[in-house]
C-alpha cells in the first residue's frame, strides 16, 4: 500500500488532498499543528495516521517522520503543502513579525519537511520516493501587496529545482504544483473582491479544490521514472495570463 504525508492537512487544500488519497486507497499521514482538525479530516479512516506536528519545529518534524518510519516502514510521497498568506499591503506596512511568521512556515517548514523526507527516502529499501511542493501562481508573477508570500513561493521553486537535481542519484523525484484560486477558506476573499494591479477591487473566478486534489494524486501515482516537474492548475478565467 502506498504511503503519503500531507502537511497542512487540517484544512483547505491539505484536507481535500488527504481525503482524495484515502479514497484512492493510500495510507495517509495527516500533519498539522492542531490535532482536532486532523481528526476531522481523517473521518475515522483506518488508513489515516493523525500526526500533530509544527512544521517550523525541526525536532517535531524529525519525530514525525521517525513515527512514519516506525509505523509504516517507508514513505512514498510527501505533499509539502503547509503555508499561510498575509493581507495585501506595501512592503513598508508589513510588520516584521508577520514576515518572520510567514517565512517560518512557508520557507523553513518546507525546507525542514523536505529535508526529513529526503533523508527517509534515501535510507529506505527500496530506495526512493517523491516530494511534491505546493507553490503558487505567485511563484511566477506577484499580486499587488504580496511581497512576503511571493518571496516565499519563489523560494519553494528554488527548493523544487534543487531537490529534483539532488534526488536523481537516490531515485527521489521532486515536482511542484502551482495553484490559482482554489476555493478554500484562505481564498474566500476572492469571491468578495481583492486588489488588482490597476488599483481596482474585483471579484475573481475560483475553482473547486477537488481539482487540486486530483492533480496531486495524478502526480503521485506516476512511476518514479516519470515526473511532473511543474504543474499549474487554476481557475480558467482568473487574472494570471496578462496579470500585472
Amino acid at each position: 500500500m502506498q504511503t503519503i504525508l500531507v502537511t497542512g492537512a487540517g484544512s483547505g487544500i491539505g484536507r481535500a488532498t488527504a481525503r482524495a488519497f484515502l479514497d484512492a486507497g493510500w495510507r495517509v499521514a495527516l500533519a498539522g499543528r492542531r490535532e482536532a482538525p486532523l481528526v476531522e479530516t481523517a473521518q475515522g479512516n483506518a488508513q489515516a495516521l493523525v500526526l500533530p506536528m509544527d512544521v517550523t519545529d525541526a525536532a517535531a518534524v524529525e519525530a514525525g517522520f521517525a513515527r512514519i518510519a516506525s509505523e509504516w516502514g517507508r514513505l512514498d510521497v510527501l505533499f509539502n503543502n503547509a503555508g499561510i498568506g498575509l493581507p495585501s499591503a506595501p512592503i513598508d506596512e508589513i510588520a516584521i513579525d508577520d514576515w518572520r511568521r510567514l517565512s517560518a512556515i512557508n520557507i523553513d517548514g518546507m525546507f525542514l519537511c523536505a529535508r526529513a523526507a529526503f533523508g527517509l527516502m534515501r535510507r529506505q529499501d527500496p530506495q526512493g520516493g517523491r516530494i511534491i511542493n505546493n507553490g503558487s501562481i505567485s511563484a511566477h508573477v506577484p499580486r499587488w501587496g504580496s511581497a512576503p508570500y511571493t518571496v516565499s513561493k519563489h523560494a519553494v521553486t528554488g527548493l523544487t529545482r534543487a531537490l529534483s537535481l539532488d534526488g536523481r542519484r537516490f531515485n527521489i523525484a521532486c515536482g511542484q504544483i502551482d495553484i490559482g484560486n482554489a476555493l478554500t477558506e484562505m481564498v474566500q476573499q476572492m469571491t468578495r473582491g481583492v486588489p488588482q494591479a490597476n488599483g481596482e477591487i474585483a471579484v475573481e473566478p475560483v475553482m473547486d479544490v477537488a481539482h487540486v486534489a486530483a492533480s496531486v494524486l495524478h502526480m503521485a501515482e506516476l512511476p518514479l521514472s516519470a515526473n511532473v516537474q511543474f504543474m499549474t492548475v487554476m481557475a480558467t478565467a482568473m487574472p494570471f495570463i496578462g496579470r500585472g
